[in-house]
């Protein structure tokens, strides 16, 4: 039988912490008024809802391939603790609450929504299985966080926030997709019965493509801070100290991902990880205390 923490692992509630990605537009705009922030707070939450349908709906369609995977294997649907029609009834109520919320802060919200659930369906579908293409597309869905927390809220989005947010989600997919090749040549598992795409990538290819999209992740932060557009805005030039936080936290990962067999759950590792947390504590308190 089917236990209450058994639905909440189907729903991969640590994974809410990517929906932060919203929240980045009332912080750097400075429109921090009531109703920018309880919009900002339902959209949050109305990706979070449709975040786990998408979740859900994953390992509906992969879950024979998940059998077969070495720690996939003990996720609810594949381990049988979770029967599909039950799944199937959880994804359909929180696609529905998902949509309920959204119309409720703005039409544009509900639009960055149901692309996100559309972009997940084709990713599912085909798109996974594309070379390069396959970590744009989870990218994206990145994207549209940012443009429900933004254009959503009626906030016009910076193109350095778009480009910044672009660069370090490239940056945790291809790690990812590292961490991925890591895990199943220590388990010494066939590719093929597990994600098809890793065929397709190759150790040299995926740690030149993190190294690039690491390097610009830090370039087109440290260019953020500096820009005399973001100096107007926020009338200081302190930006910059934040810099370190950024810096270090991108070291760490790479460190964790080349000596702790980390980076397969960004989500988790950022919980997880005491130096990755104080990190984005320390970045957090000192960008609040520049703006505010």
């Amino acid at each position: 039988m089917s236990k209450p923490q058994d639905y909440l692992r189907l729903m991969r509630p640590h994974q809410y912490l990517k929906n932060g990605f919203v929240l980045l537009g009332i912080v750097f705009s400075h429109q921090w008024g009531l109703s920018s922030l309880l919009g900002a707070a339902l959209a949050f939450t109305a990706f979070c809802a449709m975040a786990s349908t998408v979740y859900i709906m994953n390992d509906l369609m992969d879950v024979e391939a998940d059998k077969q995977h070495p720690i996939k294997c003990a996720r609810p649907l594949p381990s049988g603790q979770i029967k599909p029609a039950h799944a199937l009834l959880l994804s359909l109520g929180l696609f529905s609450a998902s949509v309920f919320l959204a119309l409720v802060v703005s039409t544009s919200v509900l639009a960055c929504v149901l692309a996100y659930f559309m972009l997940n369906v084709l990713y599912s579908r085909w798109l996974k299985h594309v070379v390069i293409l396959d970590v744009f597309v989870i990218s994206s869905g990145f994207m549209l966080r940012i443009l429900a927390g933004t254009l959503g809220l009626g906030i016009q989005p910076s193109e350095w926030l778009l480009l910044c947010g672009l660069m370090v989600t490239l940056f945790l997919g291809f790690a990812k997709r590292r961490a991925e090749l890591l895990m199943l040549e220590a388990a010494e598992t066939e590719l093929t019965g597990t994600r098809k795409v890793l065929d397709e990538y190759s150790p040299a290819l995926l740690e030149q493509l993190t190294a690039v999209t690491a390097a610009c992740t830090l370039i087109s932060y440290g260019l953020y801070t500096v820009s005399p557009q973001t100096i107007a805005l926020h009338g200081s030039p302190a930006l910059i100290y934040t810099m370190p936080f950024v810096t270090y936290g991108i070291f760490r990962y790479l460190f964790l991902l080349h000596h702790k067999s980390r980076g397969n759950d960004t989500a988790k590792d950022l919980m997880t990880d005491k130096h990755l947390l104080l990190t984005i504590a320390g970045w957090v308190f000192t960008i609040l205390s520049i703006l505010a």
